[in-house]
């Protein structure tokens, strides 16, 4: 099922003329001296098309900083009139909204904080009513499709239609190297329910270090992602937010002449043949695997009735376990991820353990 909404390309409201489109600046404005150097460095690379800044920061912790507030609009509108680069800041309610309009940014973006909160979405996009500005949605905090289309279709509805996703990566209680699990699927999925949205990518705050942001930028670039959010600061070891997923100007330029771009499609007949014959083996096997579903699923029907008729449990955990050994131990074999063929018996496991409590619960009516 396809969600359509009354989107403009992104080409016919940002003028991209560098590749891949590049968003940068520091996390936070601090000062009018470190905002103004930052955008100068930026400029001089010859490869940022939009200059970003914190103004405000929404903070999980009171006492921390939390931006510079107005005053930074200002610096802003000092950096566009000396590098020329339109410029773009979060807002998370409809005084934001107002004030960044009266000072003509020439973005907004609403934050994942705010993207979770249905009721601050649609505040900000009762500010938007009757105005003509491109606004970008990062993702929620939470790993929520809904809420991220329903944020998207709540600035739609308020007139605008220069609109963009950014994918910011996910919260998750698992800790692991990035600081927001990037779960390209959900992106993936938002693409496929709204194929003429342009989807950008945040590596600074799924990587949370420099380190990384190479890797994951390149993923996205691979993905098909039409632009990318980098935070950059003319001296990250000193910022005042998120020091460590910030990277230099001459760091960030450095990053981009490393990428490979590459193109979503090719006009070599040579390689479309070939493709498509592929592509072909892959539906053909992948109508193979469907079938042997659905005769495994058959089975497991006609355990839980033996079950149920026997009265034993749903559940044998020492079975499960079983199975969960010898098929990873046979995905290694067949050079398949661990934690791949893993999630694949789960759901395969979730769906069998559905089946049999349904015959279990069955009653005697509709079993005849």
């Amino acid at each position: 099922m396809k969600l359509n909404l009354n989107i403009q390309p992104l080409s016919s409201w940002l003028n991209v003329t560098h590749q891949p489109l590049v968003i940068s600046g520091p996390c936070s404005a601090e000062t009018e001296e470190q905002l103004l150097a930052t955008a100068r460095l930026l400029k001089a690379t010859g490869k940022v098309s939009v200059l970003r800044a914190g103004i405000w920061k929404p903070r999980t912790r009171p006492g921390e900083f939390e931006g510079i507030g107005s005053i930074g609009l200002e610096w802003l509108n000092k950096a566009k009139a000396e590098t020329g680069l339109p410029i773009a800041v979060e807002v998370a309610n409809a005084k934001h909204v107002k004030e960044a309009l009266a000072a003509g940014v020439d973005i907004l973006w609403i934050g994942a904080r705010s993207t979770v909160n249905p009721f601050t979405v649609q505040e900000i996009a009762d500010a938007l009513e009757g105005h003509d500005v491109p606004v970008m949605i990062k993702n929620p905090i939470n790993p929520d499709l809904s809420l991220w289309v329903g944020a998207l279709e709540r600035i739609n509805r308020a007139g605008i239609t220069k609109i963009a996703a950014i994918h910011r990566g996910f919260s998750s209680f698992e800790k692991t190297a990035f600081r927001n699990q990037p779960m390209w699927d959900l992106a993936i999925s938002l693409k496929t329910l709204i194929p003429d949205l342009p989807i950008l990518n945040d590596p600074s705050h799924i990587c949370g270090s420099r380190e990384l942001l190479p890797f994951i930028a390149q993923k996205a670039l691979d993905l098909d992602m039409q632009g990318l959010m980098i935070e950059a600061h003319i001296d990250p070891s000193v910022a005042w937010t998120d020091a460590a997923q910030q990277v230099t100007p001459a760091a960030l330029s450095e990053m981009i002449d490393g990428f490979v771009l590459r193109k979503a499609e090719s006009k070599n007949p040579e390689f479309t043949d070939k493709l498509a014959v592929m592509r072909e083996k892959i539906d053909q096997i992948d109508d193979q695997i469907f079938q042997k579903l659905g005769e495994r699923m058959k089975i497991v029907e006609q355990i839980g009735e033996f079950k149920r008729d026997n009265d034993v449990t749903i559940l044998q955990v020492s079975r499960w376990d079983e199975i969960l050994q010898k098929r990873t131990a046979y995905g290694s074999v067949l050079k398949l991820e661990k934690d791949f063929t893993a999630k694949i018996l789960e759901l395969i496991h979730s769906e069998s353990i559905r089946k049999q409590t349904a015959i279990m619960n069955a009653t005697k009516a509709e079993l005849g």
